[in-house]
């Protein structure tokens, strides 16, 4: 069955119309014949809204009851029996009610998906996960409703649905989106301008970067090669010397021009010269310097520096490059145009800055000691010098006459062979000797002009001359050779070493590792195959036998056989790479990456494992707790309670009144704690499962406080409050507070000295008020703050008969799940404070977040 698509729109804030403009997709689907139905729609009262679903079908909802209430979800299992041709499910970032079989609702939209069903979904930018902490950076707010980022990356299609932060604040004044009652405290909390315009912006960015992605792989795809201008991206060059700060500086600035521009920073590794005289700490202290400025730093390898950084940009749709000006003395600039200028001459669309620097024109370079010595310039000018230095040092010599000696003519000659040799290599050097040969013969040798030698001394320089040639030219072009491959071995190493450096750094995910070996050799694609099944003789060229594990560039390989180049991992595993046929001593290389990428994959699968784990693990240690406590803090309250009930019912004792009263006290007591304890473990077990029922409303602390002291029981007497009345409710669970009140209040009792009575107090500070729980007991110790919120420990009381060490786990996580913070904090002159921080108004977080106009 395929796969449905996915369809979603993106908002930047709550209003801004995601769930208007889905209804209105949704009914233009209707207009053209399609099978559309309604999963589930909030409207939150907003009648636009409410009016698009006239007409439609909506799927009834699921009811589910939890601790005494109803909640109603998506029925996930009807819409897909129903088998419609488009669900529209709102809030893709939404936590289902407990019960539900998934937690999260885009959980319950994959599910539909794989039932072959299209879905239309919303979600606003603070929801995606990767930019949480960005957006309480922002806002002050921490959003609990999150969706995993690549969710919303594979959608099909995202839909930015776009308003001005001065539109969306009238919208909001005129009471399109909230209650009127709520307006006030959205305005001047999380719908200020300045939090809309950042999220506006981070919305934008994101979807750019989404459109970036299709982009690429449909450039990929359809083999476009030349560059797109749609956004500013901005390369720079670096050769691994000094003047490479001073370039990304000026890349930075250029691509700090233009909104939103990226910078790029690319090194070019080769065997031969150009940029492959680098300097390790040079490349090093600029890789952190790009990545300082908001840039990315990468390496790729290629033979021609010009055309490797040219295909780089292209394949990146750089706009501009920024080289430096030519470090080579003047006379090496006469000789060759350089890579500059070459770089210039191949452009084409893309902008180049040349730009000055102070190692411009010094001459540091030492070209010879890293050119190939089998290059076809190189062998080119050997071949040109063969054919124009013989002659010409012939006619020299000829005019010198006598002049010259012939054993320094033999010299000569053999200096012209050694600068061929020097310069193109073996064949030119003995075409070279050859040649010379025939010269000194035909011009200097008795009888001149002609190939006859008629003094036996002569023919023996002759010969001795054309066979030091020859070795000295094999000699020198097995130098170069050597030189060429210790070349090339130094830039496999530094591809190398910037793959170990990308693991150590922790960016060993394994799409990240394949983009990265598509970078370095300048591929179309590379793709991570596992076979599917046992192994086949011809399972090689059959799509069906891979699965797609990871993927970078596009189109991907299905199988081994469609790629130019691939590496079996081991039995199951192949990495294909598609785009040019890689060189025997590439191969080096593409396997250190193919065992890397098996280990990231070896990696995630077993983090994914673990994540699977750690809830099991910890349900297990909560039972094991749970059973300890059960067989000790349990049975004291409970044999304390049966002992009294049984002397009550005792028939051989005649209990005076006093008595009676009195065992029926200690039977309350116990049973109370027993209660007390019951609750604890079953809240705490809520906590941990993530099933704890809220019901968030305005709180007045007047009442909370005073219920809280005299819910202690005989320790009431112990606590003295000291309240404001004037003080602002605060949003909160009342029963769950007075929970958390209650036990921060009997450990401060307990813990308090005689003579001395544990104080509750409470202040206002800024849009929070913080309660205070201050008692003069011994305290803690600084180090050991945190470790009294862990649960079933007591951090060494020697009192083991009033609880199971729940009670400050527990009250952190209650006032976590309200939304508020408990820190301890010393009490000056001795003791401990506890100090819960809980919001004084509603912040977005807690306002409806469905989409309307």
């Amino acid at each position: 069955m395929p796969q449905g698509r996915l369809r979603v729109y993106l908002g930047a804030a709550p209003g801004v119309g995601k769930t208007f403009a889905m209804l209105e997709e949704g009914l233009r689907g209707m207009e053209r014949g399609r099978d559309v139905v309604v999963g589930l729609v909030e409207t939150h009262g907003r009648a636009r809204t409410a009016a698009l679903l006239d007409g439609m079908e909506v799927v009834p909802r699921r009811i589910l009851f939890h601790r005494g209430e109803s909640f109603t979800e998506m029925d996930t299992e009807a819409v897909i029996a129903r088998r419609p041709g488009v669900a529209l499910v709102d809030e893709l970032a939404h936590t289902n009610a407990p019960g539900s079989r998934n937690a999260k609702r885009w959980q319950d939209i994959e599910q539909i998906l794989e039932a072959g069903i299209d879905v239309v979904s919303t979600v606003n930018i603070h929801h995606l996960e990767s930019l949480t902490d960005v957006v309480r950076r922002i806002t002050g707010v921490t959003q609990r409703e999150t969706v995993p980022d690549e969710v919303v990356r594979r959608a099909d299609q995202v839909e930015l649905v776009d308003m001005t932060p001065q539109a969306l604040r009238r919208r909001l004044a005129h009471g399109n989106i909230y209650a009127p009652e709520e307006i006030d405290a959205a305005l001047s909390s999380y719908f200020r301008e300045g939090n809309l315009t950042a999220l506006r912006q981070l919305a934008l960015l994101w979807v750019a970067g989404k459109v970036d992605e299709q982009l690429e792989h449909y450039r990929a795809e359809h083999g476009i090669a030349g560059t797109w201008e749609v956004r500013e991206r901005v390369v720079v060059a670096l050769t691994g010397g000094p003047e490479g700060d001073t370039l990304i500086r000026r890349a930075a600035r250029v691509a700090g021009r233009s909104s939103g521009a990226d910078l790029l920073a690319v090194h070019v590794t080769r065997a031969g010269g150009g940029l492959s005289d680098a300097s390790p700490a040079h490349l090093a202290r600029q890789r952190a310097l790009v990545e300082a400025l908001g840039g990315s730093y990468h390496q790729v390898v290629g033979q021609d520096v010009p055309r490797a950084l040219l295909d780089f940009a292209r394949g990146v749709n750089a706009t501009q490059l920024v080289v430096g000006a030519s470090r080579r003395g003047r006379l090496a600039q006469v000789l060759s145009r350089g890579v500059g200028t070459e770089i210039i001459a191949l452009s084409g669309s893309i902008d180049v800055h040349m730009v000055t620097h102070g190692e411009t024109a010094t001459g540091r370079r030492r070209p010879w000691r890293s050119r190939a010595g089998l290059s076809r310039i190189r062998r080119m000018a050997g071949w040109g010098l063969t054919a124009l230095g013989l002659p010409a040092l012939a006619a020299l010599l000829v005019l010198l006459g006598g002049a010259v000696s012939m054993s320094s003519r033999i010299l000569l000659f053999l200096l012209m062979v050694a600068g061929v040799a020097l310069v193109g290599g073996r064949w030119p050097a003995i075409t070279a000797a050859v040649g010379g040969f025939a010269l000194l013969n035909w011009f200097f040798t008795p009888p001149l002009h002609t190939l006859f030698v008629a003094d036996a001394d002569n023919l023996l320089a002759l010969t001795v001359f054309v066979l030091v040639a020859i070795t000295v030219s094999a000699v020198v072009d097995l130098a170069a050779r050597r030189t060429a491959e210790a070349a090339r071995a130094g830039a496999e190493a530094e591809v190398l070493s910037t793959l170990a450096g990308h693991v150590l750094r922790g960016q060993a995910a394994l799409v990240s590792l394949l983009a990265r070996l598509r970078e370095t050799f300048a591929l179309t694609s590379v793709t991570l195959l596992e076979r599917v099944g046992e192994p086949g003789p011809e399972d090689r060229a059959d799509p069906e036998a891979w699965r797609i594990l990871a993927t970078s560039g596009g189109p991907p390989c299905a199988c081994p056989a469609a790629a130019d180049t691939d590496v079996v991992i081991d039995a199951s595993l192949v990495l294909a790479v598609r785009g040019r046929l890689l060189e025997a001593s590439d191969r080096r290389v593409l396997e250190a990456f193919a065992t890397e990428a098996a280990v990231a994959l070896r990696q995630e699968r077993l983090q994914h494992e673990a994540e699977q784990a750690r809830p099991l693990a910890e349900a297990d240690r909560m039972r094991t707790a749970l059973l300890a406590a059960v067989s000790h803090d349990l049975r004291t309250p409970l044999a304390s309670a049966k002992a009294s009930v049984d002397s009550l019912r005792s028939t051989e004792i005649a209990w005076s009144e006093h008595d009676r009263a009195e065992l029926l006290a200690t039977a309350a007591e116990s049973l109370a704690m027993l209660d007390r304890l019951v609750a604890n473990l079953l809240d705490m077990s809520r906590l941990q499962a993530g099933v704890l029922g809220l019901a968030l409303h305005p709180v007045a602390l007047e009442e909370i406080v005073p219920r809280s002291v005299d819910a202690l029981g005989p320790l009431r007497d112990r606590v003295r409050g000291d309240v404001p009345l004037d003080l602002p409710e605060i949003v909160a669970d009342a029963a769950l507070l007075e929970r958390v009140l209650v036990n921060l209040l009997s450990n401060a009792a307990r813990h308090s000295p005689p003579d001395q009575k544990a104080l509750i107090t409470a202040s206002r500070h800024g849009d929070r008020v913080e309660i205070r729980v201050i008692d003069r007991g011994p305290g803690i110790p600084y180090a050991a703050r945190e470790q009294v919120f862990l649960p079933f420990q007591r951090l060494g009381d020697r009192d083991n008969h009033t609880g199971v060490g729940l009670g400050l786990a527990l009250a952190r996580g209650l006032t976590e799940a309200m939304g508020g913070t408990l820190v301890p904090d010393e009490t000056p002159g001795g003791g401990l404070t506890m100090i819960v921080s809980m919001r004084v108004l509603p912040s977005a977080e807690d306002a409806p977040t469905g989409e309307g106009p």
